[in-house]
């Protein structure tokens, strides 16, 4: 029987992490856990108050506040009623939580520090929250240099590793899967060797120079990357052939939600690869990304932002909550974008389509020729 991480917790969730080790299922649930927001209610890594039990967030006054993010409400609730219920999750302690969303350095960094039950430690690192600053990070990935959040991402692990002792385990989905790598791969040697695992659910690579100035060879051998089989997020930048692919309930990029991967007992149904159409896409967008000047990359993400800027939402669910609003404030900003760099975007999005197309013509060559094979076999 299948189900999804909320079937895991009501099916597995009172088998302790001491007689079952740490599995696949139970990351994602705590990559998951971590876009909570426990503001208020989980030690800031600044303080030396003791980790708060998770079962304990049920009853504090403020805890309405963790569902603040409208996007995923129902579910996270849900989530928490089920972690806070079992015997495996309600145990667990929280600590040195730090959320930051700083407009002006274009930076959305969190993550929080959880103790499991058998002694072991799990850093999760939050993914793109709804804020449009984080989503304008993510588009910074694009960049050459590492985006601010990654800088964060090593300076909180080196922090957590001086007031925890033993070894670890990192994670997140999304950005945060790719800021668990990015801290691992750049932690000084006697760091790396304290991790056990790296799971990254469904998060971006990196591109070429940052992975080469990294030491990922020393820590590729730990890393678990899974994706869905459509997946968009997780495939940027991707130069890793292990990552194992997840089936999933639903279509298309809604298959980036953690709710919908497809779980059985303690592990995930796995699929046979990405969809073809998928893959082929994936490796346009690479492509094209690496073929842009730093110039080029700058004004594309500067013109999508100053039209979503323009909406006067500061997150995805004011700009969903008042459509009309904000598309007109869009239309108006585009309607002032200048000649100059409506030219640089054609020419810009005119690339893409021209690598795409190219692409695409290869690969109809090589199927025709297997077709070709085929036949005269």
């Amino acid at each position: 029987m299948t189900g999804t991480i909320l079937t895991y917790l009501k099916e597995q969730g009172e088998i302790p992490f001491s007689e079952k080790p740490l599995n696949e299922v139970d990351s994602l649930i705590l990559c998951q856990f971590a876009y909570l927001k426990f503001d208020g209610l989980v030690p800031d890594v600044d303080e030396t108050a003791e980790p708060v039990p998770v079962k304990a967030l049920s009853t504090h006054p403020d805890r309405e506040r963790l569902f603040s993010d409208e996007r995923y409400e129902k579910v996270n609730r849900e989530l928490f009623l089920g972690m806070t219920e079992s015997r495996r999750f309600g145990g667990l302690r929280l600590g040195y939580y730090v959320n930051l969303i700083e407009k002006d350095w274009e930076t959305q960094f969190s993550a929080v520090t959880i103790f499991l039950e058998d002694g072991g430690t799990y850093v999760a690192f939050r993914g793109t929250d709804e804020s449009l600053v984080g989503w304008r990070e993510d588009c910074n990935m694009a960049l050459h240099g590492p985006i601010p959040a990654q800088q964060c991402a090593l300076k909180y692990l080196k922090r957590v590793a001086e007031k925890v002792s033993g070894s670890f385990f990192l994670g997140g989905h999304s950005k945060g899967g790719n800021l668990a790598i990015y801290a691992a791969m750049n932690a000084a040697p006697e760091l790396q060797e304290r991790i056990l695992t790296i799971y990254n659910m469904d998060g971006p690579g990196f591109r070429p120079e940052v992975r080469e100035k990294s030491a990922y060879d020393k820590v590729s051998d730990r890393i678990e990357k899974f994706l869905p089989r459509s997946s968009f997020i997780g495939m940027l930048f991707e130069q890793e052939p292990r990552c194992r692919v997840v089936e999933s309930k639903s279509l298309g990029l809604f298959q980036h939600n953690p709710y919908s991967w497809v779980v059985s007992e303690d592990h995930f149904i796995m699929a046979p690869d990405l969809y073809q159409g998928r893959k082929f896409m994936d490796k346009a967008i690479n492509s094209w990304i690496l073929t842009l000047r730093e110039d080029q990359i700058k004004t594309f993400i500067d013109t999508l932002f100053t039209i979503l800027e323009a909406s006067e939402a500061e997150d995805l669910v004011q700009l969903e909550e008042d459509k009309k609003k904000s598309m007109l404030g869009m239309v108006g900003a585009m309607k002032e974008i200048d000649e100059t760099t409506r030219r640089a975007i054609a020419e810009i999005l005119k690339s893409l389509f021209e690598i795409a197309g190219r692409d695409a013509l290869s690969e109809l060559d090589r199927k025709l020729k297997e077709t070709g094979k085929r036949l005269k076999g």
